[in-house]
């Protein structure tokens, strides 16, 4: 182990500095007169600024809901100055296109960045010197060390080994030879390996799909159930498909499966059947929510919702809060504002 503590500030990327023109992730440090004071968080959290002139491209009546102290999103980067460190960025010029890859690299490198992280304070390394001699290099071979890593959790031996640095020695003559040897220490390579196999190793995904469904026939709750029944029934084992009821008329089906396109195809599959059988006794299912991938947090919510739910309906004698109810098909809008108090 080293004797001092190690130095575990470090960029993600080999440059010092991000190229004009590219997407950049960014937290909003303080607003100032002229723009807001950004930390670049993909290069050690190097400052930037954004001039409130490219903060959007229609007339700005209100800084504050365009640009908030904490929030983290891609911009594009339109100056370096690497004399000065001076690094102007844009909101208004950075497209969907760049959003979405900037926020999927993003993703990939802090991922990355974590296990590096963890691996260089376990070993008490410096987590540089981590990156020069393993991050960086996997980044240059294989476009992105995300890729190299997913590698690494079935097949460490191909990436690792292959991997090489330059020393210098003092020759039995005086003179300095250099000399090229592993990168990769058994030691370090245990940790690394061990970390990406915690963190990588791929998890099911969850799919989900918020619909109303209504039947005012005589039996509509037996039809209800009948095509909550047929729903169920167009799973398979790869991905079997549940469907619960949120609240009348709410009902949310979900998925687990390994590959999200199978998931998406079998709940949609799932929803026409529930569709077809629920018009043929004369009832509706409205789409809510498309089928989409959700998160644990997401989960979280549904299940404070539903709780929330249960707990009005049993304070309340039945009509009063069929308000709340209506609500209840705008998952992603609430998920937003009930979301930022859960990630705390």
């Amino acid at each position: 182990m080293a004797s001092h503590a190690p130095n575990l500030e470090c960029r993600m990327y080999e440059s010092r500095y991000p190229e004009v023109d590219m997407a950049v992730m960014i937290q909003v440090k303080n607003i100032a007169d002229m723009g807001a004071y950004v930390s670049l968080l993909e290069y050690n959290n190097i400052e930037g600024m954004i001039l409130f002139s490219e903060l959007s491209r229609r007339r700005i009546r209100s800084v504050s809901s365009l640009i908030k102290v904490g929030r983290i999103e891609p911009v594009m980067v339109l100056r370096v100055d690497k004399e000065k460190g001076y690094i102007d960025l844009s909101k208004r010029r950075v497209s969907e296109e760049d959003i979405q890859a900037c926020e999927e690299r993003y993703n990939k490198s802090k991922l990355v960045h974590s296990i590096m992280r963890h691996v260089a304070e376990t070993l008490g390394i410096d987590l540089e010197e981590l990156y020069v001699s393993i991050g960086w290099p996997l980044y240059r071979k294989y476009g992105h060390a995300f890729e190299a890593f997913k590698i690494i959790v079935t097949d460490p031996d191909t990436v690792l080994d292959s991997l090489t640095r330059e020393i210098k020695e003092v020759g039995p003559n005086g003179q300095e030879v250099t000399k090229v040897v592993p990168a990769v220490t058994e030691e370090v390579k245990d940790a690394l390996v061990k970390n990406i196999r915690r963190r990588m190793t791929p998890q099911p995904l969850k799919i989900r799909a918020d619909i109303e469904m209504k039947c005012f026939q005589l039996d509509g709750v037996l039809h209800i159930k009948d095509a909550m029944r047929k729903a169920e029934a167009a799973g398979n084992d790869d991905c079997p498909v549940k469907i619960k009821l949120v609240a009348p008329p709410l009902y949310v089906l979900t998925t687990q499966t390994l590959d999200k396109e199978q998931g998406l195809a079998v709940l949609n599959k799932a929803i026409a059947a529930c569709s077809e059988a629920i018009e043929k006794q004369k009832g509706k299912l409205v789409m809510k929510e498309a089928p989409r991938a959700v998160s644990e947090r997401d989960d979280k919510l549904l299940a404070e919702h539903m709780l929330q739910l249960n707990r009005a309906n049993e304070e309340v004698s039945g009509d009063e809060d069929s308000e709340e109810e209506e609500d209840t098909g705008m998952g992603e809008v609430d998920v937003e504002n009930a979301g930022s108090g859960i990630m705390e």
